[in-house]
């Protein structure tokens, strides 16, 4: 089986993707190619199959095979202590943030459980491992930003200490959303939190970006960025 879905993978490769892909990817030179869309129809099919046998006797040779377990544990049916499992089984075979965030994206099952799935996340939130966080971060952002957990998740955010990159531009990003959500909540954050400056400024930016703050906001936002060395 693993063989055969790598026959799949290959034939579906496009040289002039797999160019684009690898300059949004940093550090990761093993892509084939093949569009997401793509490597989603094929990750359904693996979990209308055997799909234990498939994780479990997959490689990781190329990044398509690696996003491919990520995607099939997503669509998989199981109950929520198996799939939790398989989750756990597989992060630690995340290496950077295309595969996280898809993984992250697809593993819907959260919505249903939230307690559950909230319990799970804490060690990883609290990891000292770059994708382990990241994975975390991007799970709350995608399924806890809610009237419900989203002071948990602002705590979260102010709470975790990493220097790498995809970390702080995972939190960056979880601000935004919660921002989204609850703007007066997340403006009060902004104004008094213990962030570094880099992360602060970049949820900042993130903010401002979005079609939905008016331009009235945006000015109140833009007075809470920070100069460089304001603090760390």
């Amino acid at each position: 089986m693993r063989m055969a879905i790598r026959q799949q993978l290959m034939e579906m490769a496009d040289e002039g993707y797999r160019k684009f892909a690898s300059s949004l990817i940093p550090n990761i030179d093993n892509l084939l190619g093949v569009r997401l869309p793509e490597l989603r129809r094929l990750a359904k099919s693996i979990a209308r199959g055997d799909w234990r046998a498939y994780i479990k006797h997959a490689d990781n040779r190329y990044f398509e095979e690696t996003m491919l377990q990520g995607l099939a544990i997503g669509y998989a049916r199981a109950d929520i202590e198996e799939k939790l499992r398989a989750v756990a089984e597989f992060v630690p075979r995340i290496d950077n943030w295309s595969v996280c965030d898809s993984f992250c994206t697809g593993l819907k099952f959260a919505k249903d459980h939230k307690r559950r799935v909230w319990d799970f996340l804490q060690p990883y939130l609290a990891s000292d491992r770059e994708y382990e966080i990241r994975f975390g971060v991007v799970m709350l952002l995608n399924y806890f930003t809610d009237d419900e957990y989203i002071d948990r998740v602002l705590a979260w955010c102010d709470r975790i200490r990493h220097d790498g990159y995809y970390v702080k531009m995972a939190v960056a990003w979880a601000i935004s959303v919660c921002f989204v959500h609850a703007p007066q909540q997340t403006t009060a954050y902004l104004r008094n939190n213990t962030l570094d400056d880099f992360t602060h400024n970049k949820a900042i930016q993130k903010i401002i970006e979005s079609l939905r703050v008016d331009a009235e906001t945006k000015t109140t936002l833009r007075s809470l960025k920070r100069k460089s060395g304001a603090r760390r």
